[in-house]
């Protein structure tokens, strides 16, 4: 999990799910479907109505958007076979292109019904991992809003969803789904040691998981210069050679945000920073970008591309940036929020929860 370009495609496959993930109580037996059962590994068969003969039918890996197996579509009906090793998150995609079906695997037996016009609302039966991820979904949808890129902070809501994810977890302790749920109370808890609480609560195997891991590392990231302590002062050339220091900024809230031009996640991530600078620029606040490049013209190109308007460092190590060893960066992008005395206000923000902390610090 180190050196993670931040947690990937998981965080965008449903939009009920940005940034996390929860679980269940009782531990019912998935419901399985006529059909053999894979005595070690998973079989699904799919019929959605509307593709053409021919088609490609693609399973690929949830986390690295690779494809894992192919095949074509048939009288509206295709199939895989296979194995995984814990379950996880799977895409099917047809014809090579969106929308897609966002499917938690596990072996069993699953069938998959659906059309084409709404392939990505198609009913998924049969893996009990999925029905979990339904059930997270289900009891996170009346409070979308507080995950939601735009709309003013709601103290209420965000108590309530903290809530239901709180419940959600001590329910599900033992469902490969419930990393996710953590992920996502992390980011509006804004407590690592409450993060950290929950996180105990998984069973081993789930901790273990590449989602569990990864949850173990946020939490370890959190609480290093966490909330509440001074980060320490740095210095690092600027664009043009020039060393800046972070004490230089003092007086502002200032985020400091850790990033890189080849990073995916973080360029996808600067139109909302950008949106977030320029709302409350005038407020007091701005950026401090330390980019863990190497090519300096890369680094240059991405700034201008993305409209990064404000100061910008780096020592042009790659991973091995001074600041970033300094603050144990091990996954981009990363940010600290600062007030003007240098002190950590919040922690990877980012988004709505970046949006959030800022309209509440910055009346």
């Amino acid at each position: 999990m180190k050196r993670l370009c931040l947690f990937l495609f998981l965080l965008a496959v449903s939009p009920v799910f940005t940034f996390a993930q929860v679980k269940q109580k009782a531990k019912p037996k998935a419901k399985i479907i006529a059909g053999p059962k894979p005595a070690d590994g998973f079989v699904i068969n799919g019929e959605i109505k509307g593709f053409p003969d021919g088609i490609t039918v693609a399973l690929l890996n949830g986390q690295t958007g690779a494809t894992e197996t192919e095949t074509i579509m048939k009288a509206n009906k295709f199939s895989f076979r296979g194995r995984t090793a814990v379950p996880d998150f799977k895409i099917i995609l047809f014809n090579k292109q969106p929308p897609y079906i966002t499917l938690f695997l596990d072996n069993s037996v699953v069938k998959i019904t659906g059309v084409k016009e709404t392939v990505d609302k198609s009913k998924v039966a049969g893996s009990r991992s999925h029905a979990d991820f339904e059930k997270f979904n289900t009891s996170l949808e009346p409070y979308q809003a507080v995950f939601a890129e735009a709309g003013d902070y709601d103290s209420a809501a965000t108590v309530k969803a903290m809530g239901v994810l709180g419940d959600f977890v001590k329910k599900h302790t033992d469902s490969y789904i419930t990393p996710l749920a953590v992920i996502r109370y992390s980011r509006i808890a804004d407590d690592p040691l409450k993060t950290e609480a929950l996180y105990n609560l998984l069973t081993p195997q789930v901790k273990t998981s590449a989602m569990g891991m990864y949850v173990t590392q946020l939490i370890a990231e959190e609480k290093n210069s966490g909330t509440g302590s001074m980060l320490p002062d740095f210095s690092q050339p600027d664009t043009s050679g020039i060393p800046v220091k972070l004490s230089s900024l003092r007086g502002k809230y200032v985020l400091v945000d850790f990033w890189a031009s080849w990073c995916g996640p973080c360029r996808q991530e600067n139109p909302n920073l950008v949106a977030a600078f320029n709302k409350y620029k005038a407020k007091n606040f701005t950026v401090l970008g330390v980019s863990l490049d190497k090519a300096k013209p890369n680094w240059i190109e991405a700034i201008y591309m993305d409209g990064l308007t404000w100061t910008h460092v780096s020592d042009l190590q790659g991973w091995g940036n001074a600041v970033a060893q300094q603050f144990q960066i091990g996954s981009i992008p990363q940010n600290f929020l600062l007030d003007p005395q240098g002190k950590v206000v919040g922690k990877n923000l980012r988004g709505a929860a970046l949006e959030r902390k800022l309209a509440k610090l910055l009346k």
